[in-house]
């Protein structure tokens, strides 16, 4: 059995992630973790995840609760992930983190980390999202220069970063298909007047709203055509099955940084 430990266990997608694990064969929850003086540090962790008392007990000692693991799942924030990479370093224990809005310089960070443990960075851990990272590759390389890229996505009113950390992979996957550098490509902004559009540009728009769980939308736009490719998430039960899925393969994974490309064979 991998014993998996749960960061954010009190969160919305930390009590999916426990549902997923009770639900899963060859896992089991070893613990569940909070940030210190959160209201249900102590609590059962069942009962966020809508099963009731399990006999886990949200604890906030992060010592404590990776010793216990062999896998810590962390959907937090950045700064957050990155203590917990290192705890997990520490300890020589593999980490699963759906984190997004990474600068460059913690992405440095983390893979410094990883020389020492199998790490899973993956901005979207949902199977369809990362099977249309593999078709957009495809798609771009076919269509090449004659279409222009554009990016919408959708996501809830509460959601801290923009654009989604999903929008950023999926821009970087056509960029680098087509031969550009998404970080002097992407337009992030248009207001007023702006000007024509650039030929090489990839358009990253951002709606925020209401109960929205994710959608992504790549439009590749020719003279008289256009191709749309869209993903849209109608739960969170996807992202917490796929972080499952990742925390089963990560914990027979050489050191280093991996992403679900890698845990679905898809690379």
């Amino acid at each position: 059995m991998v014993k998996i430990a749960v960061c954010g266990a009190a969160g919305r997608m930390g009590g999916r992630i426990i549902a997923a694990i009770k639900e899963s064969e060859g896992v089991e929850l070893s613990g569940a973790l909070e940030r210190p003086g959160h209201p249900m540090v102590g609590q059962d962790a069942g009962y966020n995840a809508g099963l009731g008392a399990i006999g886990v007990l949200i604890s906030d000692d992060l010592n404590a609760t990776v010793q216990g693991c062999d896998v810590l799942i962390d959907f937090t924030a950045p700064k957050v992930s990155l203590k917990n990479l290192e705890v997990c370093a520490l300890y020589k224990k593999s980490i699963v983190i759906g984190s997004t809005g990474f600068t460059p310089e913690e992405r440095a960070l983390a893979a410094e980390l990883a020389r020492e443990i199998p790490v899973i960075i993956a901005p979207n851990m949902s199977v369809g999202v990362n099977v249309c990272f593999k078709v957009l590759a495809d798609v771009a390389k076919i269509l090449g220069e004659d279409f222009d890229v554009e990016i919408v996505e959708a996501h809830h009113r509460l959601k801290k970063d923009s654009p989604s950390g999903t929008a950023v992979r999926m821009g970087e996957v056509v960029a680098n298909a087509l031969g550009r550098d998404y970080n002097k490509v992407a337009n992030y902004h248009r207001e007023g007047i702006c000007g024509e559009r650039t030929h090489d540009e990839i358009g990253m728009q951002t709606v925020r709203g209401g109960d929205i769980v994710g959608e992504h939308t790549v439009y590749f736009i020719g003279m008289g055509e256009r191709i749309e490719l869209t993903h849209r998430a109608h739960t969170r039960d996807m992202f917490s099955r796929g972080s499952v899925r990742a925390a089963k393969w990560v914990v027979t994974a050489k050191p280093g940084v991996w992403d679900m490309q890698d845990v679905l064979g898809l690379r």
